[in-house]
């Protein structure tokens, strides 16, 4: 590991959202194949790669892959408030470990680690959200939070009976990255791809040319 990859690991931790209930997918994402692994474990690994902590924030009761044990897990107990419950805890629960915490989402399985790089160059004191903006979107769930300030600020949007994750945008002190700045790192912007449905899990199988041996068809029920 080079000098610049350890600072980064000391200071970095990650939140791996897996809670959601999959619907469109009609099957939980955290374990859908991918090579000769499954989606949490990729992304687990992927973020590995430069945080010192990974949180992995999953619902009450849900059945999770085989992780590393350093992995740790948060559990969401009040059902039906969305990613930013998860992110919440996650957050927390890196409260005073490390300087910044990376979000993502399970079901961003080809999630670059020189994405997290190219965010933290922008990292300062007088910031508390590094947030890409891309796609004419912002996209807190490929984004570095400040975990203290973060965790207080999810925390307050659920207690107001606010469950949108984007609002947390308009209570931390923002820095706003664009396109132009992160296609040098991730040209076709994978990081962001996230596996809504069955069609989109199909069609990254046959692009990349993994080895998943049949697309997956919809369950009868």
């Amino acid at each position: 590991m080079n000098p610049r990859e350890t600072l980064i690991m000391e200071r970095l931790g990650a939140v791996v959202l897996c809670g959601g209930q999959s619907r469109r997918m009609g099957r939980p994402k955290a374990w859908l194949p991918i090579d000769d692994e499954v989606f949490l474990q990729r992304v687990v690994r992927q973020v590995s790669a430069r945080a010192s902590l990974v949180i992995v924030a999953a619902a009450q009761g849900q059945d999770l892959p085989a992780l590393p044990p350093e992995v740790e897990h948060v559990f969401d107990l009040e059902p039906d408030r969305g990613p930013l419950q998860g992110l919440a805890l996650g957050m927390q629960a890196l409260v005073g470990r490390v300087h910044w915490g990376f979000a993502c989402a399970t079901d961003t399985p080809l999630l670059r680690p020189e994405w997290i790089d190219r965010l933290l160059d922008f990292t300062s004191e007088d910031v508390d959200l590094i947030l890409p903006h891309l796609e004419e979107r912002d996209q807190p769930l490929a984004a570095l939070y400040r975990p203290k300030v973060a965790a207080a600020a999810a925390a307050d949007l659920l207690a107001s009976g606010q469950t949108k994750l984007g609002l947390i945008c308009n209570r931390l002190r923002t820095r706003t990255i664009g396109a132009e700045i992160l296609a040098a790192v991730d040209p076709d912007f994978w990081t962001l791809r996230n596996m809504n449905s069955l069609s989109d899990y199909n069609e990254l199988l046959s692009f990349h040319s993994l080895t998943e041996p049949s697309p997956i068809r919809p369950s009868k029920h």
